[in-house]
Protein backbone atom coordinates (compact mmCIF):
# COMPACT_ATOMS: atom_id res chain seq x y z
CA UNK A 1 0.00 0.00 0.00
CA UNK A 2 2.85 2.48 1.24
CA UNK A 3 4.66 1.46 -2.16
CA UNK A 4 1.48 2.46 -4.27
CA UNK A 5 0.93 5.69 -2.91
CA UNK A 6 4.55 6.41 -3.21
CA UNK A 7 4.49 5.76 -7.07
CA UNK A 8 1.41 7.65 -7.32
CA UNK A 9 2.70 10.86 -5.49
CA UNK A 10 5.99 10.77 -7.78
CA UNK A 11 3.66 10.21 -11.14
CA UNK A 12 2.35 13.70 -9.62
CA UNK A 13 5.59 15.29 -9.09
CA UNK A 14 6.76 13.85 -12.35
CA UNK A 15 3.10 15.14 -14.25
CA UNK A 16 4.09 18.72 -12.73
CA UNK A 17 7.86 19.06 -13.17
CA UNK A 18 6.96 17.76 -17.03
CA UNK A 19 4.11 20.19 -17.37
CA UNK A 20 4.67 23.33 -19.65
CA UNK A 21 5.15 26.58 -17.84
CA UNK A 22 2.47 29.41 -18.13
CA UNK A 23 4.10 32.24 -20.90
CA UNK A 24 5.98 34.78 -18.28
CA UNK A 25 6.05 33.15 -15.37
CA UNK A 26 8.27 30.84 -13.70
CA UNK A 27 6.21 29.58 -11.08
CA UNK A 28 3.07 28.53 -12.77
CA UNK A 29 2.57 25.69 -15.07
CA UNK A 30 -0.17 23.46 -17.26
CA UNK A 31 -1.46 20.56 -16.25
CA UNK A 32 -3.67 18.10 -17.60
CA UNK A 33 -7.05 18.17 -15.64
CA UNK A 34 -7.86 15.01 -15.61
CA UNK A 35 -4.75 13.25 -15.56
CA UNK A 36 -4.16 14.88 -12.07
CA UNK A 37 -7.04 14.45 -10.64
CA UNK A 38 -7.27 11.14 -11.47
CA UNK A 39 -3.55 10.71 -9.51
CA UNK A 40 -5.91 12.48 -6.67
CA UNK A 41 -8.49 10.24 -6.88
CA UNK A 42 -5.93 7.28 -6.38
CA UNK A 43 -3.92 8.36 -3.69
CA UNK A 44 -7.77 9.42 -1.65
CA UNK A 45 -8.73 5.91 -2.44
CA UNK A 46 -5.76 4.44 -1.25
CA UNK A 47 -4.63 6.72 1.84
CA UNK A 48 -7.39 5.67 3.71
CA UNK A 49 -6.45 2.13 4.19
CA UNK A 50 -2.61 3.34 4.72
CA UNK A 51 -3.38 5.77 6.77
CA UNK A 52 -5.73 3.31 9.01
CA UNK A 53 -2.62 1.15 9.15
CA UNK A 54 -0.45 3.19 10.00
CA UNK A 55 -2.91 4.24 12.49
CA UNK A 56 -2.91 0.83 13.64
CA UNK A 57 0.93 0.63 13.95
CA UNK A 58 1.11 3.39 15.63
CA UNK A 59 -1.69 1.86 17.92
CA UNK A 60 0.24 -1.28 18.36
CA UNK A 61 3.82 0.28 19.25
CA UNK A 62 2.21 2.57 21.69
CA UNK A 63 0.30 -0.43 23.52
CA UNK A 64 3.37 -2.60 23.72
CA UNK A 65 5.78 0.61 24.60
CA UNK A 66 2.75 0.95 27.43
CA UNK A 67 3.05 -3.05 28.54
CA UNK A 68 6.68 -2.44 28.20
CA UNK A 69 7.15 0.06 31.16
CA UNK A 70 4.60 -1.36 33.09
CA UNK A 71 6.57 -4.58 33.13
CA UNK A 72 9.33 -2.40 34.21
CA UNK A 73 7.66 -0.83 36.82
CA UNK A 74 6.20 -4.52 38.09
CA UNK A 75 10.28 -5.34 37.99
CA UNK A 76 11.21 -2.85 39.44
CA UNK A 77 8.73 -2.85 42.48
CA UNK A 78 9.19 -6.76 42.69
CA UNK A 79 13.15 -5.90 43.19
CA UNK A 80 12.47 -3.22 45.65
CA UNK A 81 10.45 -5.24 48.00
CA UNK A 82 12.17 -8.00 47.65
CA UNK A 83 15.88 -5.88 48.47
CA UNK A 84 13.48 -4.60 51.64
CA UNK A 85 12.42 -8.23 52.19
CA UNK A 86 16.28 -9.11 52.26
CA UNK A 87 17.27 -6.77 54.19
CA UNK A 88 14.63 -6.73 56.55
CA UNK A 89 15.61 -10.60 57.04
CA UNK A 90 19.50 -10.17 56.88
CA UNK A 91 18.36 -7.68 60.21
CA UNK A 92 16.38 -10.25 62.11
CA UNK A 93 19.01 -13.00 61.41
CA UNK A 94 21.30 -10.91 62.74
CA UNK A 95 19.59 -10.06 65.92
CA UNK A 96 18.51 -13.69 66.33
CA UNK A 97 22.50 -14.75 65.91
CA UNK A 98 23.18 -12.25 68.45
CA UNK A 99 20.33 -12.99 71.02
CA UNK A 100 21.52 -16.74 69.87
CA UNK A 101 25.28 -16.08 70.59
CA UNK A 102 24.30 -14.61 74.05
CA UNK A 103 22.11 -16.97 75.17
CA UNK A 104 24.93 -19.70 74.79
CA UNK A 105 27.61 -17.37 76.77
CA UNK A 106 24.89 -17.36 79.36
CA UNK A 107 24.45 -20.91 79.61
CA UNK A 108 28.05 -21.63 79.72
CA UNK A 109 28.87 -19.42 82.49
CA UNK A 110 25.78 -21.49 84.15
CA UNK A 111 27.13 -24.73 83.39
CA UNK A 112 30.96 -23.61 84.77
CA UNK A 113 28.91 -22.47 88.22
CA UNK A 114 27.01 -25.60 88.31
CA UNK A 115 30.27 -27.61 87.62
CA UNK A 116 31.91 -25.88 90.31
CA UNK A 117 28.93 -26.18 92.81
CA UNK A 118 28.40 -29.49 92.07
CA UNK A 119 32.55 -30.78 93.02
CA UNK A 120 32.38 -27.98 96.14
CA UNK A 121 28.94 -29.87 97.02
CA UNK A 122 30.76 -33.44 96.40
CA UNK A 123 34.11 -32.67 97.75
CA UNK A 124 31.62 -31.27 101.11
CA UNK A 125 30.02 -34.97 101.13
CA UNK A 126 33.31 -36.83 100.94
CA UNK A 127 35.04 -35.00 103.58
CA UNK A 128 31.59 -35.81 105.75
CA UNK A 129 32.27 -39.52 104.38
CA UNK A 130 35.50 -39.50 105.47
CA UNK A 131 35.29 -38.24 108.89
CA UNK A 132 32.26 -40.24 109.71
CA UNK A 133 34.13 -43.29 108.42
CA UNK A 134 36.92 -42.22 110.79
CA UNK A 135 35.07 -42.07 113.68
CA UNK A 136 33.24 -45.30 112.82
CA UNK A 137 37.07 -46.77 112.39
CA UNK A 138 38.36 -45.39 115.48
CA UNK A 139 35.20 -46.83 117.18
CA UNK A 140 35.36 -50.17 115.55
CA UNK A 141 39.76 -50.41 116.99
CA UNK A 142 37.99 -48.92 120.57
CA UNK A 143 35.59 -52.07 120.49
CA UNK A 144 38.28 -54.08 119.01
CA UNK A 145 40.48 -53.38 121.91
CA UNK A 146 37.58 -53.68 124.67
CA UNK A 147 37.26 -57.16 123.42
CA UNK A 148 40.87 -58.02 123.45
CA UNK A 149 41.13 -56.66 126.48
CA UNK A 150 38.04 -58.75 128.24
CA UNK A 151 39.40 -61.84 126.39
CA UNK A 152 42.62 -61.25 128.22
CA UNK A 153 40.80 -60.35 131.87
CA UNK A 154 38.93 -63.59 131.36
CA UNK A 155 41.94 -65.88 130.89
Amino acid sequence: MVAVLEELVNSLYETIQDAKSVPLSSEKCIVEREQVLDILDEIRANMPSDLKMAKEIVEKRSAIIAAGKKEAEDLRSKAEEYVRKTVSESAVVTEANAQANQIVSEAEQQAAQLRLSVQQYCENRLNDLEAAAADSLAEIQALHQRFANAGEAMR
